[in-house]
């Protein structure tokens, strides 16, 4: 399967710091745009394949919840998981992948469309308030990676 949408950015920062903070799901919604955060579902307490995660998005006044399931966890190279609705229907992949850059890393971020035409054309739009995903997703996708980059910058200076 190709992604949809792929952006990368060189970060001056290890990565082993960068993969901390993007594989950090109940702390993603200090970097993103839509994503509120949520909790790993027990008995997960933290990334690893096969770990449940419930996630939060708002969009205004709009907040409406997702069931996560970690599908890829190798620690600094990839980290993917797919997304669903409350009711179990596929809507989305994203993905992660680290690669050793400069004095840093390079973070491509990979987001897959799936799901159906009902998903895409009528419920997705009515539950997020959004009916240009694509479009959406491309700046979430771009102003993520940007604040992941200054962050862990930030965080590797002030070390």
């Amino acid at each position: 399967m190709e992604p949809s949408i792929s952006r990368s950015v060189e970060i001056a920062a290890p990565v082993e710091a960068v993969w901390a903070l993007v594989t950090d799901l109940p702390g993603m919604g200090r970097f993103s745009p839509e994503n509120a955060g949520g909790h790993w579902v027990a008995p997960a307490t933290g990334p690893a394949a096969g770990a449940g995660f419930r996630g939060t998005n708002r969009n205004g006044r709009r907040e409406w919840r997702t069931r996560v399931r970690v599908i890829t966890c190798e620690p600094g190279r990839r980290f993917t998981f797919d997304v669903r609705s409350p009711f179990g229907v596929r809507v989305s992949r994203w993905s992660y992948e680290f690669a050793p850059a400069g004095d840093g890393c390079l973070l491509t971020e990979h987001w897959y469309r799936v799901g159906n035409w009902f998903i895409r054309r009528i419920l997705g739009p009515r539950v997020t308030g959004r009916a240009d995903r694509p479009g959406f997703n491309t700046h979430s996708i771009e102003h993520t990676l940007r604040a992941v980059k200054a962050h862990a910058e930030a965080v590797t200076q002030a070390a």
